[in-house]
């Protein structure tokens, strides 16, 4: 009899403690870090891949330790006359694609000068876009984003602006590639009587241009992110989120909200930038350590995460 009980006592044991390992691994599962998809702006690591020479040297290291990091996706900084980085478009996307990174957008643009902003003459800027939207689809991108524009001052000029923005954006649109602005705090310096970046969203058509927003330089420009996004929803694809240094370091930007409100906002993507480090780290471990930031804090709703 004593050895039946303790028989019965011993399976009963052993049945608790597998049934507390199984609970224990399904708790791992539940805790583990959500991996998102998340994109970096290649101005942050300029240093190391910002000319044709250091791109050749550098980018497949780097592009390596970018995708270790949990980068899927990169925005290019560098295109000239048809080139990403001086190499083709199509290599460029191998380049990529080989490191596991998709090339996802790139900043670019082609200004006005001061005649053809007077004149409202987009002729010749136009051809160069075509040429740049040819590219950037050879690259296998998605949005071509312009970098960002002096603030006009007048709102003719402004309007003018407007006009050239919504037909490169209507010539992204045709080739299926989505045209987007960047933004920094001088857009929302008054022209006349309104905020520029105000009378921009409102004079261009959605179909044809959505809105980068930089959040740390709205902040710095003593705007709050969300307030555009539920006075503009959908307008606002992407966003480059980025701090001081790496992210999270200053508490400067209030991220929870910021994503919080990704679906008013219209998110599509996001990409981090980091313009520069205290001095006590390089370049890379700042990289690392916003990566690190954004796969800590679950920001992101689940159909961005994978």
């Amino acid at each position: 009899m004593k050895k039946i009980m303790f028989f019965a006592l011993a399976m009963l044991m052993i049945g608790q403690v597998a049934m507390a390992q199984q609970g224990n691994r399904r708790g791992t599962r539940r805790m583990a870090p959500v991996k998102k998809e998340m994109g970096l702006q290649l101005y942050s690591i300029r240093e190391l891949i910002g000319s044709e020479e250091s791109y050749a040297k550098n980018h497949v290291e780097v592009f390596r330790q970018l995708r270790d990091m949990g980068y899927t996706y990169v925005e290019a900084a560098h295109y000239n006359d048809g080139k990403f980085y001086g190499v083709a478009p199509e290599q460029y996307k191998k380049d990529c694609e080989a490191a596991g990174l998709k090339p996802i957008s790139s900043h670019t643009t082609r200004g006005l000068n001061d005649e053809e902003l007077a004149n409202h003459d987009f002729k010749e800027a136009l051809k160069w876009w075509a040429k740049a939207i040819k590219a950037h689809k050879a690259a296998g991108m998605e949005y071509i984003v312009t970098p960002g524009w002096g603030v006009p001052k007048t709102l003719k000029d402004a309007q003018t602006m407007c006009d050239y923005a919504n037909e490169i954006g209507k010539m992204c649109r045709e080739a299926g590639l989505k045209y987007g602005y960047h933004t920094h705090s001088h857009e929302y310096q008054k022209v006349e009587d309104q905020v520029w970046m105000d009378y921009f969203i409102e004079h261009t058509d959605p179909a044809n241009m959505f809105w980068q927003m930089d959040v740390y330089w709205a902040c710095w420009g003593n705007q709050f992110p969300v307030h555009y996004f539920k006075k503009y929803p959908g307008r606002f694809k992407m966003l480059h989120i980025k701090d001081k240094y790496e992210l999270g370091e200053s508490g400067f930007v209030g991220f929870d909200a910021i994503f919080g409100a990704a679906d008013t906002a219209g998110l599509e993507n996001f990409i981090v930038e980091i313009e520069e480090t205290d001095g006590t780290i390089d370049i890379m471990e700042a990289c690392r350590r916003s990566a690190e930031y954004i796969q800590r804090n679950r920001f992101v709703r689940p159909s961005y995460a994978k």
